[in-house]
This record gives C-alpha cells, structure tokens and sequence, in this order.
C-alpha cells in the first residue's frame, strides 16, 4: 500500500478564500478600501507576505484593485452583464421605466420577504440608519441626495436578505436603480401629497421587515411600488393632455 502526502493548504489560498466571501456575501462592498496589510495580518493573524501574495491573487482575479495613493479596493465594477450604453437607453426610455417598475415588484418584494426572515439585529439597525438618512435628505430638498439614501436602504434590506444571488444583483443595478429613482421622484414632487404617501408605504415596509412579517413586508413592497406607479401615469397623463391643449392653442392661432 502507498500513501500520498498530506499537503497543507497555502495560508494565502486560505486568505484568498476569506476575501472572496466577504466579497460575495457583501461584507466588502465594491469601491470600500481594504484594511492596510499590517491590520489584515493582525486580523488573519498570520504574516504580511500571506497577506500581500492572497491580494495579488484577487488582484489578478480582477476583485481587488491598487489606487494611487495607495490602498487596496474592492473593484468598483465586479459585474459586466450591463453595460453603460445599455444602462443608458434603459434610463432614457420613458417605456423602459414601467418594465423597471415591473422587476423592481418581483424582485424587491422578495427581498423584503427573506429580510424579514432572515435579517440580523445588526441588520435592523442599519435599515432603521437608511430610513433616518431618507427623512434628512428630504428635509434638505435634494433629489439625488434623497434618491442615494434611498438606493442604500435596498442594498441593506438586500444584505439583509442573505441570499448572495440577489444582494449582487441589486449591487449591479444600482445605478440604474437610482436613475429611475430620481425620475420616479421628479414626478412625486409634482403630485399633492405623494411623497408623504410614499413614506408611510415605505415606513410600513420597514416596520414589517423589522417585525419579522415576511407575508406583510413583500405585500407593503408591492403597495409601495404600485402607488409609485399610480402617481407616475397619472402625471404623464396630465402631461399629455397639456401638451395636447398646447397643440390647439397654435393650431388656431392666426398669428
């Protein structure tokens, strides 16, 4: 009989394996700068050499990224499946923002479904932080500010999910998810009272998530979103029949 030596995993194998996990299950978000290599070996308590060959190996994957400077960061773009030209035409299509509406009910009712599940303390903490930094950035009256906070309580509602799957495809529309944001909020604003009921549908979401209510968040989800589609066609209605009366108006001028 013969016997095959045992090999011991590579430490930066090993390190390689913790980064990438972090990574996927969003503890390291894209763009969030990594601790210097003398805090990560303390952390992985083992020497900086390891440290330094497992971020060349993340390096090499295309995760990690060196900026000048200095630091070590998570790759800003991790995801290549839309492009900016195809993100593009998505935000300026009038059409293509009902169709955003539409995956927005699927998907982020069934995020708030598992958050409820699934969601930490901690967790719950940081969706009450997101709801705080929604209601100061509508005080300052500004959109993008406002259209931000609220992109960050669907990543953490997200997170807060644990269902990796879902937590990246969410990353990876986020800035088509706040384009459609700020648009969805330019017409609110136009509409008597909208916005305060847009709070209360999110405030209640937030309350079922928290609660634990799966059944009750994925249903104040899809509220939330229908009422935001409600407002948006009764706007462009509104718009047309302007437009419309415009139209006469220069159609019977002698002028």
């Amino acid at each position: 009989m013969t016997y095959r030596k045992i090999r011991q995993p590579k430490l930066s194998d090993a390190i390689v394996e913790a980064l990438e996990t972090m990574i996927l299950e969003g503890t390291l978000r894209p763009g969030e700068k990594l601790p210097s290599e003398r805090d990560l070996a303390k952390q992985f308590e083992v020497s900086r050499p390891s440290i330094r060959e497992a971020i060349q190996a993340l390096e090499a994957k295309g995760l990690l990224s060196r900026r000048q400077g200095g630091g070590t960061y998570v790759q800003d773009q991790l995801w290549q499946s839309l492009s900016d030209p195809v993100l593009e035409l998505i935000a300026n299509d009038p059409e293509s923002q009902y169709d955003l509406l539409e995956f927005r009910h699927a998907t982020e009712g069934m995020l708030a479904f598992y958050a409820a599940i699934r969601g930490t303390t901690t967790d719950f903490e940081r969706i009450r932080s997101c709801q705080e930094a929604i209601a100061q950035a509508q005080q300052s009256q500004d959109i993008d500010l406002e259209a931000n906070a609220i992109v960050e309580l669907y990543k953490v509602v997200a997170e807060a999910s644990h269902n990796v799957a879902m937590l990246h495809l969410v990353l990876s529309m986020s800035e088509l998810l706040r384009q459609n944001i700020v648009q969805n909020l330019a017409l609110l604003y136009r509409h008597e009272k909208a916005v305060e009921v847009s709070n209360k549908h999110r405030s209640a979401l937030i309350e079922a998530i928290v609660s634990r209510d799966s059944e009750q968040a994925r249903n104040a989800s899809n509220a939330h979103l229908a009422y935001i589609e409600e407002v948006l066609l009764s706007v462009r209605q509104e718009d047309s029949r302007v437009q419309r009366a415009l139209r006469r108006i220069q159609n019977n001028d002698p002028a």
